[in-house]
């Protein structure tokens, strides 16, 4: 199979359950929103999803990268393989164990932190234990992925959001405003975790945990830890911020427009769910630093055209789909929807640092993106209220990104072309025009939008139908 048709197809197929995790939430935010008193509830419960994404990044504390590097090592010794599977998920209850713990010792310190009030202490227990389960979760859940198993995968995220949203609403309906989707969510992550025990248990036991494997995976993960801790402070940080340097009210707002802004995860779930088995699998090939060049410049390339579109309809879009305040999240949503496909472009350049296995460098250059976005924060966010906040957390990714092509650049291990260049200047520009001249004219907006997508399209038509090609049997190219 050649690679860019294994690439494309695990996008693919990736893609549309990613399409399924996030589009059933897309749609049911107008529902729900509708549903709260005001803002402030929903402002308050997403704080309290803040709070377990940030218990979650710490249990999992980096194993689930570290696993997956090692588990394809050695890909035809399957004992290794499951004692690979097996140590990581025992550590990782050990360290979701430990941050429950720690939470619950905290309670009232994080509740006056995050929610500027000690009355909210059982939200930081729900978080608690929502991070316990959802960091075994994800270990658990690994073995799907690194063999590949797109339908489960496809069933699982189809099924899991179904459970959230289905309870919140009844939740919800029966006055449970603050608590319905943190509960609900911990339901429907208890049911996943589960499912992939019965799916996966094979890979994982007590007998085969093993203390010599141990280190090679903490060697890997201890550097990436703090990654994703650093990933929280991107998606996470700017929603404490606003509530402390604003109101709980705004944090409502600024999750609407976050919600509609988030479509992109859709791209990027695809490229997540696909990348890990395609990287790994393809590392020890000799024109591994070309395809991820490729790689790179075609998913810039698709970013740029999907957001300079998102920023041209962001305004028309969240009228319809929110009322009263909520419509004001617009601001925000094309700032956001950029910020996951600039994370998608780091990772491409850091894998290069996981295959050489000098994983800090992934660190130190998402911690610089990171450092600046919490600054920007601090000073844009009393300037320009949500919109500072959602713009910081865009240019922390592009600052990232920037620093880790500058290292590859330098280390050779990847290349940039001209035409590259050429998009992202003119994507530059257009985000520019759009917000000091056409911020209020989504019909010149898309037109030019529309524009621009068509000279991208001039750019890479070879690439394209290539790409096109390697997907289209040869039978059916010939008829």
């Amino acid at each position: 199979m050649k690679k860019s048709k294994l690439f494309v197809e695990n996008m693919l197929v990736f893609g549309f359950g990613g399409v399924i995790s996030k589009l059933i939430p897309i749609i049911m935010v107008p529902i729900v929103t509708r549903l709260f008193p005001d803002t402030t509830y929903y402002g308050l419960s997403d704080l309290c999803s803040t709070m377990l994404s940030f218990g979650r990044a710490i249990a999992v504390m980096g194993m689930y990268d570290a696993m997956f590097r090692l588990f394809f090592d050695r890909e035809d010794d399957l004992d290794h393989q499951k004692r690979v599977c097996s140590t990581a998920i025992g550590f990782t209850i050990l360290t979701s164990l430990c941050v429950f713990l720690i939470m619950v010792v905290l309670q009232e310190l994080l509740s006056k932190f995050v929610f500027k009030d000690s009355q909210y202490t059982y939200l930081v227990l729900m978080a608690a234990v929502g991070s316990a389960i959802t960091g075994t979760n994800t270990i658990m859940g690994a073995p799907t992925r690194m063999q590949n198993k797109r339908k489960t995968y496809l069933i699982v995220n189809a099924l899991v959001p179904c459970i959230a949203y289905s309870l919140a609403i009844v939740l919800i309906l029966r006055g449970y405003y603050i608590i319905a989707i943190p509960l609900a969510t911990i339901i429907a992550d208890t049911c996943v975790i589960i499912i992939y025990y019965f799916l996966n248990r094979q890979w994982f036991s007590i007998k085969k945990f093993d203390r010599s494997i141990l280190p090679s995976l903490l060697k890997m993960s201890i550097p990436l830890a703090p990654t994703f801790l650093i990933y929280w402070i991107f998606s996470s940080s700017d929603k404490i911020m606003i509530s402390n340097l604003l109101d709980v009210a705004q944090v409502g707002i600024y999750t609407a427009g976050a919600k509609l802004g988030h479509c992109s995860q859709i791209i990027y779930l695809a490229f997540s769910g696909g990348w890990s088995y395609f990287a790994f699998k393809t590392m020890k090939d000799k024109d591994q630093v070309e395809t991820r060049a490729r790689i790179l410049e075609y998913l810039g390339a698709l970013s740029f055209v999907t957001g300079i579109f998102v920023f041209a309809l962001c305004k028309p879009l969240c009228a319809w789909f929110f009322d009263g305040d909520y419509e004001k999240g617009y601001i925000v949503a094309p700032y956001l929807f950029m910020a996951p496909l600039m994370q998608m472009l780091f990772q491409v350049n850091a894998n290069q640092f996981t295959i050489r296995k000098q994983t800090w460098l992934t660190t130190v250059t998402l911690l610089v993106g990171a450092v600046f976005n919490v600054v920007l924060n601090y000073f844009m966010i009393p300037i320009m209220g949500i919109e500072g906040a959602a713009l910081a957390s865009m240019l922390g990714y592009i600052i990232s990104t920037a620093i880790a092509i500058a290292i590859l650049l330098h280390l050779k291990l990847i290349r940039l072309s001209n035409r590259f260049l050429l998009t992202i200047i003119i994507t530059v520009g257009y985000i520019l025009i759009w917000r000091f001249l056409l911020i209020n004219n989504a019909v010149i907006s898309t037109i030019l939008a529309a524009a621009i997508a068509m000279v991208f399209f001039v750019l890479y038509r070879t690439d394209l139908k290539a790409i096109l090609e390697s997907l289209i049997p040869g039978k059916m190219r010939k008829a």
